[in-house]
């Protein structure tokens, strides 16, 4: 017998033009967040990464100011439920060494979200099933878009995004 696979829910948020907009759409996601999403961030430097993961980390309760580890290439914040926001970016790194078997173990540990800008060099280390990918754009009006491809058994995280496209 063979088990239906269910397409993953597709759609994409236009016309974010501040960064507290950015951030607003974060943190709406992060507060329906249990811990076991790995969100694989993709878009050119300046598109949002960072400032969404920020307003996702303000929705899970984190208080620390959240930076960019571009240069120290993971950050990790305790959340709220016992939940953690394990954050890395592999922007510098053409091959992660060390880090893809610390990434592997993050997106395993029960209780974190993990946060993953530039995954190209780790895609095979993300599962699946709980991997939510973001695509983030932006014009010369400075308007920001994201993409997203959501995992279907992530119903909250589908309809956080449902009500921010109304």
């Amino acid at each position: 017998m063979s088990s239906v696979v269910t397409p993953p829910f597709k759609t994409t948020l236009r016309s974010i033009v501040t960064a507290e907009s950015m951030q607003s759409i974060g943190k709406a996601l992060g507060a329906v967040l249990s811990g076991g999403e790995v969100f694989a961030l993709n878009g050119d430097v300046g598109s949002g990464k960072t400032t969404f993961t920020k307003g996702l980390a303000a929705g899970m309760g984190v208080t620390d100011v959240v930076q960019s580890p571009t240069f120290t290439i993971e950050r990790l914040y305790a959340a709220h439920n016992a939940m953690q926001l394990a954050h890395y970016d592999f922007y510098r790194l053409s091959e992660p060494g060390i880090m893809r078997a610390e990434l592997q173990e993050a997106v395993t540990t029960e209780g974190n979200v993990v946060v993953v800008e530039w995954n190209e060099t780790v895609e095979d280390v993300l599962p699946a099933e709980t991997t939510i990918h973001c695509t983030f754009s932006h014009d010369p009006s400075s308007a920001r878009t994201i993409e997203f491809v959501v995992p279907t058994n992530f119903q909250q995280v589908i309809a956080v995004l449902k009500e921010e496209l109304q």
